[in-house]
């Protein structure tokens, strides 16, 4: 995941980059592209599957639709049929922008470390 946080927002990412940034196994990206006829990557030569930043989009949507609001794979379908991509899309990029905001710093780390040590040494 240390080389996906080095590229640029709009660079196309691999199977394995989109899976550890999403926390799935690259087979359940493979099974979603089955079942959601949305998920398009762009294929190279041999297979390859590369992610476009709309895609990765789609599938934190998706993701959160099956894996947060509980929702089915029939449901995920009938709301891209009935919303559209871009409703999905816009939950994606909602989650990416929770996530990325919900992240502490370093220096929060710190201070809590900190703190924590401070406690157990005035505890001894």
């Amino acid at each position: 995941m240390a080389l996906a946080k080095q590229k640029s927002a709009q660079a196309f990412r691999t199977i394995s980059e989109v899976a550890d940034l999403l926390d799935v196994p690259a087979h359940v990206l493979r099974f979603w592209e089955t079942r959601f006829s949305q998920i398009q990557p762009v294929k190279r030569g041999g297979g390859r599957r590369y992610y476009r930043p709309e895609d990765i989009s789609l599938l934190r949507g998706i993701q959160d639709l099956l894996h947060v609001q509980g929702m089915t794979i029939k449901g995920v379908q009938k709301v891209l049929k009935d919303r559209g991509l871009k409703h999905v899309m816009g939950i994606g990029q909602e989650v990416q922008l929770t996530v990325v905001s919900s992240k502490p710093n370093l220096k929060e780390i710190v201070k809590g470390l900190e703190n924590l040590r401070s406690s157990i040494a005035s505890s001894v």
